[in-house]
């Protein structure tokens, strides 16, 4: 399987979720499994169906972290010399040279991207104009409204 990038921040939060399901989720399903086979008949337990389906779930997403984790390429960008320049794992302030809206993009793996909270994905049309520029750099991003033009502000590396 392919390395996947991950920021260290982002490897942390998988290794939560995966605490999270193992050590707590879990056992509350298993619980309420055991509850629902003491009701009696399992053909028409609705509870107990309901259960073994969370358990599935919970199961598949244990598995689905662990791959993630196991093929995971944590890059801590706080060690690394970048010279300036825009990678994975920086935050990119930049301004829109059309109508000079100014935004700061985080550039992560694809499991941590969040456009809500500002994380685009290192396989974004955003990211891929972005990386490799520097401070000052013009970057062109084609959009589907068009391209779009954008200053690279200012590049830091938290």
């Amino acid at each position: 399987m392919t390395p996947i990038p991950m920021t260290l921040r982002g490897a942390d939060k998988l290794r939560e979720e995966l605490d999270f399901l193992k050590s707590v989720r879990r056992p509350e399903i298993i619980k309420a499994i055991a509850e629902a086979r003491a009701h009696g008949d399992l053909k028409e337990n609705a509870e107990y169906h309901a259960a073994r389906d969370q358990q599935g779930f919970c199961e598949g997403r244990i598995q689905e972290i662990e791959a993630k984790l196991s093929n995971a390429q944590v890059i801590d960008v706080t060690k690394m010399s970048a010279g300036g320049r825009v990678i994975f794992g920086a935050t990119v302030s930049i301004q829109n040279l059309d109508n000079e809206e100014e935004q700061t993009y985080r550039i992560v793996g694809d499991d941590e991207a969040d456009f809500k909270q500002n994380l685009i994905s290192i396989n974004s049309p955003m990211a891929r104009g972005l990386v490799g520029k520097e401070l000052g750099d013009i970057a062109l991003i084609r959009t589907p409204g068009g391209d779009v033009e954008y200053e690279i502000l200012k590049i830091e590396y938290l």
